[in-house]
């Protein structure tokens, strides 16, 4: 079944999220690189986290987080997509999320607290309209 290209947008916002999450690898495995990640280290590679460079370990917690921020935005891209909804402040939220967590990691990795803060929260509030269109969506 094609997706209308109204609702084409939650799902590129879902996509484009997990796609985030994944991208988050990249600087930490240039830390464990770094870090002198060896073969012996694959039976527990968090348990070399003490060896990582600051940027290191921040690119871990950066990557942490993205888990977390999927699982909030995922529901709600669904949501929307299963609801039907056209708004346009749903559409852009979800277009603008995926763009915010990409800074996010940036911004924690490169260690800029403030920015990657607004980073997290305009994340967090674009996932916060994605759930509250698509409830207005079903309930109206």
């Amino acid at each position: 079944m094609p997706i209308s290209p109204q609702l084409a947008p939650f799902a590129w916002s879902l996509l484009l999220a997990a796609g985030v999450v994944v991208f988050s690898i990249v600087p930490l495995g240039a830390a464990r690189s770094q870090a002198n990640f060896q073969m012996p280290d694959l039976a527990a590679p968090r348990a070399m986290f003490d060896r990582l460079p600051a940027w290191g370990k921040r690119a871990a917690w950066a990557h942490q987080n993205c888990f977390e921020a999927f699982t909030l935005h995922a529901p709600a891209a669904l949501l929307c997509l299963l609801a039907g909804v056209t708004s346009p402040i749903a559409i852009a939220a979800a277009w603008i999320h995926p763009a915010l967590r990409l800074a996010y990691i940036s911004a924690y990795v490169g260690n800029v607290p403030p920015l990657r803060g607004l980073c997290w929260a305009g994340g967090l509030t674009c996932t916060g309209v994605l759930y509250v269109e698509g409830l207005r969506a079903l309930i109206g």
